[in-house]
């Protein structure tokens, strides 16, 4: 084999020739798409961490929603309570005087009917005496009957009360 420079010289120039095509229109495209691949991938990349960040915002937004709702609940239900007990009170303070007022309007009854009772038996005593008294002159008898007699009448005003 005999090495020649012309050969050596025309495969030179065919290797630059064909690197240079191959640069402007094969690897010029190639890194063209590489390069819009890797602005593509860094967009979605940007895209992604915004969305991240959104969701993260989102996700504090409803869980301070959630705590104030809870509280709301939780306030609500404190208030029910609290109206609960007041109402309870009430009904026991209303019950309370109903019966103080029931008591009393006995106990006055209770009085009057005593003092009315008391004035009737007076009263039939007194009927009872005088009917004694004049059963005793129409009679006149000793003083055993006489004792009698008054015992008789004292029974007879027991049984009537």
């Amino acid at each position: 084999m005999s090495f020649t420079w012309g050969t050596m010289l025309f495969q030179v120039v065919a290797i630059l020739i064909l690197m240079f095509l191959l640069k402007r229109y094969a690897l010029g495209p190639v890194m063209k798409v590489m390069n819009e691949r890797s602005e593509h991938i860094e967009q979605q990349i940007t895209t992604a961490e915004q969305n991240r960040a959104e969701a993260e915002k989102l996700v504090a937004e409803q869980k301070e929603a959630l705590s104030q709702a809870r509280q709301e609940a939780k306030d609500l239900l404190e208030r029910a309570r609290a109206q609960k007990e007041r109402e309870a009170e009430e009904i026991i303070r209303d019950a309370r005087e109903r019966a103080e007022r029931m008591i009393s309007e006995a106990k006055s009854e209770i009085v009057s009917e005593k003092e009315q009772a008391i004035q009737e038996l007076r009263d039939e005593v007194g009927t009872l005496s005088v009917m004694l008294a004049s059963k005793m002159i129409e009679k006149e008898i000793k003083a055993k009957d006489q004792s009698a007699l008054v015992k008789k009448y004292l029974n007879q005003v027991g049984e009537l009360q």
